[in-house]
């Protein structure tokens, strides 16, 4: 497998042990394990955001740790789980910043285009002149998500995306997440509902107390053992209407 996005031997110290990761291009992979298990601190390193302690990371080959701000925000875009906004700026702003990375560039060109695809698949036409302040958490939740698929970057990192999202804004994320990867880009998703991430993973991260415990493809990654030692009680899963279900019985 190539890799489009590799981290070796990445540590951070009492958070992170360790650990390797390989994703390719047109592929969704799931970062899953109990709370303080690290999943948010890897993500943040793959995006650039935490340098670790030791250890490297390479996007498209290229470490990312010697790319710029701008460079780097080109060629990935990450959600975090918290996006807090003092001022009252519009939705239609914030979308707008999604695009600050190509000012100047050949790919400015596609700015509006790009916003009107992402503005019209989460459902946020009518919000667009109002302040994000004045939004409810989901509403918010989905503004921030069309910020980061405008920015159009090959890997995209979402950190519990689905957190403040009802069933329709989960329908919707779960469906960018396949656009994505059937044009090519690398998905990499941090989130709970085991259900979901293994309808939509192609393979998966299984992390327990800062290690790396499981590894593969989603299906022989996310089963009722490993989980059941990734999270300290007794998990069960089956199948129904051809989807995987989850649930712990402790």
């Amino acid at each position: 497998m190539s890799a489009r996005v590799e981290a070796r031997q990445v540590s951070v110290a009492g958070r992170l042990e360790q650990a390797d990761i390989r994703v390719a291009a047109g592929e969704v992979h799931a970062l899953v394990g109990p709370n303080g298990s690290g999943k948010s601190t890897l993500l943040a390193v793959l995006a650039g955001d935490l340098r670790p302690d030791s250890g490297s990371v390479t996007i498209e080959g290229k470490p990312i740790s010697t790319m710029g701000a701008r460079l780097a925000a080109q060629r990935r875009a990450l959600l975090a789980q918290e996006t807090p906004l003092a001022f009252a700026f519009t939705v239609r702003e914030v979308i707008t910043w999604g695009r600050l990375p190509w000012r100047g560039t050949d790919q400015s060109a596609q700015d509006d285009a790009v916003i009107g695809e992402v503005v019209e698949e989460h459902d946020l036409s009518e919000l667009l002149n109002r302040p994000v302040t004045s939004l409810s958490g989901g509403e918010r939740a989905r503004v921030h998500l069309a910020r980061v698929l405008a920015q159009r970057a090959p890997v995209l990192l979402l950190d519990e995306a689905d957190a403040a999202l009802d069933l329709a804004g989960q329908a919707q994320i779960d469906a960018a997440i396949r656009r994505r990867r059937d044009v090519g880009d690398t998905v990499i998703v941090v989130g709970h509902d085991l259900g979901r991430l293994a309808a939509v993973a192609d393979s998966a991260t299984l992390l327990s107390r800062g290690r790396v415990i499981g590894q593969g493809p989603a299906d022989a990654t996310l089963t009722a053992q490993a989980l059941t030692r990734a999270y300290g009680v007794p998990v069960s899963t089956s199948t129904a209407d051809g989807r995987r279900i989850f649930w712990s019985h402790g």
